[in-house]
C-alpha cells in the first residue's frame, strides 16, 4: 500500500497548503535579533523558538558576547496499533556573536528567557583607552 503522507511533510508542501502562512523561523537565520538602544544601554531580544532554557548558553570573551542554543524536535506519528507511519527527527545547534566592548563584564549583563525569547540588557560603558606615554627625545 502506498502512503502519500510519508512524502508530504516538507517546506514546499506547507507553503502551497497555506500560501499566506510564513514559518516563524527561517532556517537561514534561526536567531532573529532585535537590538534597541536606550539612554543607559542596549536591549536585545533574540528569538529562540522550540529551545529550552537549559539548552541556551551565553558567553562573554574578549568583548564578544556569544549566544549558543541547541534544539531537538521529534515528529513521530503512529497508527492506532502503535506502528510508526513516519518518524522525523531534527537536532540543531545555533550560535551568534555580538561585539559589546571590552569594558563590559559578565555580571553587567542581565538575561531573561520567556516564551521563546531571550532578552538581554547590556549597559553602556565607556571604553578606557590606555594612556599614551610619550618618550622624550633629546
Amino acid at each position: 500500500m502506498f502512503f502519500p503522507e510519508l512524502f508530504r511533510k516538507n517546506d514546499w508542501d506547507d507553503f502551497f497548503e497555506h500560501p499566506f502562512h510564513m514559518p516563524a523561523v527561517s532556517q537561514s537565520n534561526p536567531m532573529k535579533t532585535d537590538v534597541r538602544e536606550t539612554a543607559t544601554g542596549y536591549e536585545m531580544a533574540i528569538d529562540l523558538p522550540n529551545v529550552k532554557k537549559e539548552d541556551i548558553k551565553a558567553e562573554l570573551h574578549d568583548g564578544c558576547l556569544t549566544i549558543h542554543a541547541t534544539t531537538s524536535q521529534n515528529h513521530d506519528e503512529q497508527d492506532k496499533n502503535g506502528n510508526y507511519i513516519r518518524r522525523e527527527r531534527f537536532r540543531g545547534a545555533y550560535s551568534r556573536s555580538f561585539y559589546v566592548g571590552d569594558a563590559i563584564q559578565e555580571q553587567d549583563i542581565q538575561a531573561n528567557f520567556t516564551d521563546g525569547v531571550l532578552n538581554l540588557s547590556i549597559p553602556k560603558k565607556e571604553s578606557v583607552s590606555p594612556e599614551k606615554k610619550y618618550i622624550s627625545i633629546n
